[in-house]
């Protein structure tokens, strides 16, 4: 790779993000170096500040193409789709988890500081992603009580992010559940049919 004058800041930026990504996708969160990017990429770390500002930026945008490739993929899947769609939306959230595991669990293992508010554009990222889920949601509800999908929307995530999560720390299997995915499933079927 070249030097600093090889390329221009938006240049860099993407060629950080993209090695970043490609890092925490194969160590994960815990053993992330911003030093083995710039190493990987041929710039020092002080370009890699120079271009961020902070760890916490970086981690923010290499997270951000993680919540990017996860609305696409759960569009993709979505995309044409009949039948019971929440479902669909529920199977393609463990999916994308299992297949990105380390930049998936990099999302909830990295915490900026309480006094920090996340990018804008990382929040859009996370809204889109909520977005979809409840308009699946809406779908998914009688006419009459549409007004409910977005909170029941977040409650939903949250409960079927817990199953995915216990699936892949391994707690699942030590508390002897042997199907997580039909658990998740049978949890939003409850919810939505008290709706109905």
């Amino acid at each position: 790779m070249g030097r600093r004058s090889d390329h221009s800041r938006a240049e860099l930026r993407e060629i950080i993000i993209a090695e970043g990504h490609r890092q925490m996708e194969n160590v994960g969160f815990a053993h992330f170096s911003a030093r083995e990017v710039a190493k990987r990429i041929g710039y020092s770390i002080g370009t890699i500040y120079n271009v961020f500002g902070s760890y916490d930026e970086l981690i923010s945008a290499i997270n951000g193409r993680t919540l990017d490739l996860w609305r696409d993929y759960l569009e993709s899947r979505l995309e044409g789709a009949g039948g019971d769609r929440l479902k669909l939306a529920v199977d393609a959230y463990f999916e994308f988890a299992v297949v990105h595991r380390h930049a998936w669990a990099a999302l909830y293992d990295f915490r900026l500081p309480d006094d920090i508010a996340p990018p804008e554009d990382y929040l859009e990222k996370v809204t889109a992603i909520v977005r979809i889920v409840t308009r699946e949601v809406a779908r998914a509800l009688p006419e009459a009580r549409t007004a409910e999908a977005e909170p029941l929307a977040r409650s939903l995530l949250a409960t079927v992010h817990g199953h995915c999560f216990f699936t892949l720390n391994g707690t699942f299997r030590i508390l002897g559940e042997r199907d997580p995915l039909s658990a998740a499933l049978e949890r939003v079927s409850d919810a939505l049919a008290r709706r109905t």
